[in-house]
């Protein structure tokens, strides 16, 4: 079965339009950013979603939804005209307001009030919800800076492939930065290091050129280019030759 010409060489652009918003500095030990997305599309598409390790408060399509950390990729159906506007969460950062560990919320999608209560504005502007937020900013808690300086130390070293090394810089045992995760970042630190250290490799596709699969996989860490394909095979839904067409 042929292609969707609309998912290669980055023909995804003509349809849909992405945008990303700084939150206040207030809120920014707290949110990573505010995004939104509108698409225009004649005929429907399956718009694959690769997830990252944030939970993620959306607004469309009249509803309002507290969407766990994913752990593998999706397919989102577009058809037609739409809006989605979203806050991205800093990844160990939403256990405040949850009020439970973020585990419990893992690949599930749950209504937005059962979270954060009544008075949650229901129109994607990013003012309202601002305030909104600030009105029930959490009070400090030093295990949730832990966790996201942990997940902070995987993005800012690309060389950080191990979860014994990054047990080691944190200052705790395995087992422990297992615990931590689970409860404030939703997935495993194992996880999380692959998803950042696989995003390298989509930054090298979209800056174009040959890619020598076997030296980058020896330069993520991995023991051979197999070991690589299957790992990206399993987050992406596909080898990642085949995904380097998107671009």
């Amino acid at each position: 079965m042929g292609r969707d010409a609309r998912e290669l060489r980055s023909a995804w652009t003509r349809y849909q339009r992405h945008g990303y918003h700084e939150p206040s500095p207030a809120l920014a030990p707290w949110v990573e950013r505010y995004w939104e997305a509108r698409w225009d599309y004649a005929e429907p598409y399956r718009q694959k979603i690769v997830p990252f390790p944030n939970v993620h408060l959306s607004f469309g399509a009249d509803r309002v939804d507290v969407n766990g950390v994913v752990t593998g990729h999706q397919y989102k159906v577009l058809d037609g005209a739409g809006h989605v506007f979203g806050v991205a969460f800093r990844p160990g950062c939403f256990r405040p307001f949850l009020g439970a560990s973020v585990s419990t919320i893992t690949d599930r999608v749950l209504p937005a009030a059962e979270v954060f209560g009544p008075g949650l504005p229901t129109d994607p502007d990013a003012a309202a919800i601002e305030a909104f937020l600030l009105d029930r900013l959490p009070a400090a808690d030093p295990r949730v800076t832990e966790a996201a300086d942990a997940v902070a130390s995987i993005v800012a070293t690309p060389g950080l492939t191990r979860v014994e090394k990054l047990a080691a810089e944190c200052g705790t045992s395995v087992r422990g930065l297992q615990r931590l995760f689970a409860e404030h970042v939703g997935v495993g630190p194992k996880w999380v290091i692959r998803r950042y250290r696989l995003r390298e490799v989509t930054e090298r596709m979209a800056a174009g050129g040959e890619i020598d699969w076997a030296a980058l996989a020896a330069d993520l860490g991995y023991a051979d280019q197999g070991h690589f394909i299957r790992d990206f095979k399993n987050m992406f839904g596909e080898p990642p030759g085949w995904y380097a067409e998107r671009y």
